[in-house]
């Protein structure tokens, strides 16, 4: 039987991950921007209206100035689908990182990662390490999602285990109340990503994952629901108020429990910076 097993050189990653990660800090992906134009044109709030305005100047800026759209250009997260018929000529976390600190460092983005956050809270001066996570598919393809989270949105998010009996009505009352509490801190309009179902954690890798489709423009009757509650809570770009709080809601769900009801929210600011790309 022929051998279907692909090698690929983890220069070639590291290679990638630097390109991506520029690139998720200084152009927007095409489908969030064209929801920060919608919401311009739908927002009733004079005042809110001018700040939906300055970020899509800001974005324009940032593109033509090659610079990134925000300061705080995150900590990096990466999901890796990598296919079981996949060889990689090196170590593959060790070529992210690589990856990442050439990125961080061509692209003069700003290194906010430290070593210990208990005590020593020292700089590691060149964003690394990411945060990786390996989804093992069938195939000999190589796929890199490349997210720099800020943490003006990553501090309002939260985990909570509901039980059963909570049900729908619940989960939503818990959606609703994480924004909420979050109110103009995750640089609204905001998008959210939603994990429910397996454990603790995976209720929260799903929440983050789910920040990666929230402009596939195919929202469900319950993502739908929540978005409308959302906007109605009348926070608004920049939290001066309006009709637009939120540009997306995005819902991620898994196998659980029947003890459980494991529910994850995970904002993201207004850029919900993420690129893509295959190997």
């Amino acid at each position: 039987m022929k051998n279907k097993q692909r090698i690929i050189p983890a220069s070639l990653i590291t290679e990638k991950v630097a390109e991506l990660c520029i690139s998720a800090n200084v152009y927007i992906d095409p489908g969030i921007h064209g929801l920060i134009k919608n919401a311009r044109e739908k927002e009733i709030n004079g005042t809110a209206a001018k700040a939906l305005d300055m970020i899509l100047d800001n974005i324009n800026i940032a593109a033509e100035e090659k610079m990134p759209m925000c300061q705080d250009t995150g900590l990096v997260v990466v999901f890796v689908d990598i296919g079981q018929e996949v060889f990689v000529d090196g170590n593959l976390r060790d070529a992210i990182n690589e990856g990442v600190r050439r990125g961080y460092k061509e692209g003069y983005l700003r290194a906010s990662v430290i070593h210990d956050p208990l005590f020593n809270r020292a700089n590691t001066t060149d964003n690394t390490p990411a945060v990786i996570h390996y989804n093992i598919v069938e195939g000999a393809g190589l796929t890199l999602h490349v997210m720099p989270k800020g943490f003006g949105s990553e501090n309002k998010s939260a985990v909570k285990m509901l039980t059963p009996a909570d049900g729908l009505n619940g989960v939503e009352d818990f959606i609703i109340e994480t924004v909420k509490n979050a109110g103009p801190n995750p640089c609204p309009p905001i998008v959210v990503g939603v994990g429910v179902g397996g454990t603790m954690e995976k209720a929260a890798i799903l929440a983050k994952e789910a920040l990666l489709y929230v402009n596939n423009g195919n929202k469900s009757e319950l993502e739908q629901r929540l978005l409308d509650k959302i906007n109605a809570l009348g926070i608004g770009a920049a939290g001066l108020k309006g009709n637009n709080t939120a540009l997306a809601v995005h819902v991620l769900t898994y196998p659980t429990h029947i003890a459980g009801m494991p529910v994850a929210v995970n904002l993201g600011c207004h850029v919900a910076r993420h690129k893509s790309a295959e190997i």
